[in-house]
């Protein structure tokens, strides 16, 4: 079983990427215009499309296809999905749109961020149909039934290009990247706070907009449901102002960003297993981490010389 109900009407699809378990989930909404939250990378399309196939979604069922922002992980099979089934809208932030119809920067990037892993575990990225692209802006809405939309919340921080999106009906959020990384097998909140966008101001005030919905639930795309959603979002901005807090000594001091992150890494994975952390470290690592924060602090107050 590749899809798990996580509350009525609202499916959880792991995507499997890599093959690891629990690393990578898409959403289904259920009503008469079924919609996906996440596509999850290129890698995992067969299994995403094997996904929707166990819960009964034809290629003409499908009505909208929704990625909170457009990292490869969570948009990286948006074009195959679109390809998939015809009759869905493609849904994403406006800042993301026209690399979804036209994704060769966002592909250079990727590589230069990824390497050899671009092709290996996550894959490429198909161009989207520019008449099937359509922003959403805050506040707008994607009726899924008569008596369920998801309402788009703009949440930068992250990204630039990051929606968090909040189910009317089961008042699940679902917060893509924007409250951070927790793997079941991990079991530790994790900050993601990779370049070039990171903004620290601006990922706090998403998690604070979060928390005006007053949700039942908190999704992640890593992974799953968690419940006590107000405690998540309050430890998820914890998180993020300590190794903030952290980045910003060692660059006060001369020291290295890496190694400050490194060791507190080292200290709050204390104890989980090996293989899981190598997951963790393929999907949020400790260098992703130290370059965002990095080129965060450099944006608000300038280049600055590192002693290694």
């Amino acid at each position: 079983m590749l899809a798990a109900t996580i509350a009525d009407g609202v499916h959880e699809i792991d995507t499997l990427l890599g093959g690891w378990e629990r690393m990578t989930a898409g959403y289904l909404i259920e009503g008469e215009a079924p919609a996906l939250v996440e596509t999850g990378s290129r890698s995992s399309l067969l299994t995403l499309l094997a996904g929707l196939e166990e819960l009964g979604v034809g290629a003409a069922d499908l009505a909208s296809v929704i990625v909170t922002h457009i990292h490869l992980d969570h948009a990286g099979a948006v074009g195959d999905v679109a390809e998939a089934f015809p009759r869905a809208t493609v849904y994403v932030h406006e800042k993301g749109a026209r690399h979804l119809v036209d994704p060769s920067r966002l592909v250079a990037s990727a590589s230069v961020v990824y390497g050899p892993l671009l092709d290996s575990l996550y894959g490429r990225i198909e161009p989207t149909p520019a008449e099937r692209v359509k922003v959403l802006a805050d506040g707008d809405s994607v009726a899924v039934s008569p008596t369920r939309s998801l309402i788009a919340i703009d949440s930068p921080g992250h990204a630039k290009h990051h929606l968090g999106l909040f189910d009317t009906a089961s008042g699940i959020l679902f917060a893509g990247d924007a409250a951070g990384v927790r793997l079941p097998d991990a079991g530790v909140l994790l900050p993601a706070s990779p370049p070039p966008d990171f903004d620290l101001d601006l990922a706090i005030q998403s998690l604070h907009r979060f928390a005006d919905r007053r949700p039942s639930g908190v999704a992640l795309a890593h992974y799953g449901l968690l419940d006590e959603p107000l405690e998540l979002l309050a430890e998820a901005e914890g998180t993020l102002r300590q190794w903030a807090e952290l980045a910003e000594a060692a660059w006060r001091s001369g020291g290295s960003i890496d190694k400050a992150v490194a060791q507190r890494y080292d200290t709050v994975l204390e104890g989980v297993d090996p293989a899981v952390r190598e997951r963790l470290e393929t999907l949020n690592g400790v260098h992703s981490n130290a370059a965002g924060l990095r080129r965060w602090l450099e944006k608000r107050s300038g280049p600055r010389h590192e002693h290694h």
